[in-house]
């Protein structure tokens, strides 16, 4: 009799793991099925993709979509520009965010929540009702179709969420390790240098990761501001593929440049997926 309530108490414990891992399951599931769906889509002939009822699992694979992006549309310059753009601007965001987020923390200027204020409402303003107004100065200053037309708003757009996020890690840094080197003769710059930001390599991975993505992704500032062919980013590339006729859509070559355009993210998050967590995690406890 004394063994039925542990009887009772493993099987309710059980039961919770099997609803929970179910629940995990079709999370995942409904979460990446349209990355599943586009992936397929990519390898289906045009048989496949217009067969009603619809076939979701096919059958016969080719690769003649990923063929066709690279013998008729200049592909691999759509890659390199958005490479070129995306590395650029992330570059430019650590390079200026983190020494701001260091004097934020360390050097505690004047007019300091002021700052902190102004960085954090701008944070706030989507960078759709800044289009009109970069509108403005990239014809004011002449940079249609040139590659500073993206690299400098995406790198003004990062810039605060750099600075907010950094800021918080130098603040959790050990100030006595700092002290210590500038007993040693290290002026501020050589101490940002060689000792704060090699400590918070995961938060300037984490960060650059995100703002990578977003330069990668963008699509209404590469489409407005690039109208040169060989200047087009993937996204828009993407978007503006079209079919031997004016009626064609072709859905195997917008799921293939769609994969293609995903591919990079996905390697770039599972090569720093180490770095990333202890990015994440590392401000979450103080100590």
């Amino acid at each position: 009799m004394s063994s039925t309530p542990k009887q009772i108490g493993k099987t309710k414990f059980s039961v919770k793991k099997i609803l929970l891992l179910i629940a995990v399951v079709l999370v995942m599931l409904f979460s990446l099925a349209p990355v599943l769906w586009q992936l397929l889509t990519s390898f289906k002939v045009n048989d496949d993709i217009a067969a009603v009822p619809t076939v979701y699992f096919p059958t016969r694979f080719t690769f003649s979509h990923y063929i066709e992006l690279f013998t008729r549309r200049p592909f691999w310059r759509y890659i390199f520009n958005s490479a070129f753009v995306s590395i650029t601007s992330t570059a430019l965001a650590l390079a200026i965010g983190a020494p701001a987020a260091y004097a934020l923390a360390r050097l505690r200027p004047w007019g300091e929540r002021f700052i902190l204020a102004s960085i954090l409402i701008v944070t706030l303003f989507p960078g759709i009702l800044l289009f009109l107004g970069l509108l403005e100065i990239i014809q004011a200053l002449r940079l249609g179709n040139n590659y500073l037309a993206l690299i400098i708003p995406y790198t003004a757009i990062n810039l605060p969420l750099t600075i907010l996020v950094l800021k918080s890690f130098f603040e959790q840094l050990p100030k006595d390790l700092e002290d210590s080197a500038r007993v040693d003769g290290y002026n501020t710059l050589q101490l940002l240098w060689q000792i704060v930001l090699p400590m918070t390599l995961p938060a300037l991975v984490t960060t650059g990761i995100l703002t990578f993505i977003f330069a990668w992704n963008e699509f209404i500032f590469a489409l407005t501001f690039m109208t040169r062919e060989e200047l087009k980013t993937i996204p828009v590339a993407a978007a503006q593929l079209g079919g031997a006729t004016v009626f064609e859509i072709p859905y195997g070559a917008i799921a293939s440049a769609t994969v293609i355009g995903t591919l990079p993210l996905v390697l770039l998050v599972l090569f720093f997926q180490r770095r990333i967590v202890q990015g994440l995690t590392a401000g979450a406890v103080k100590g």
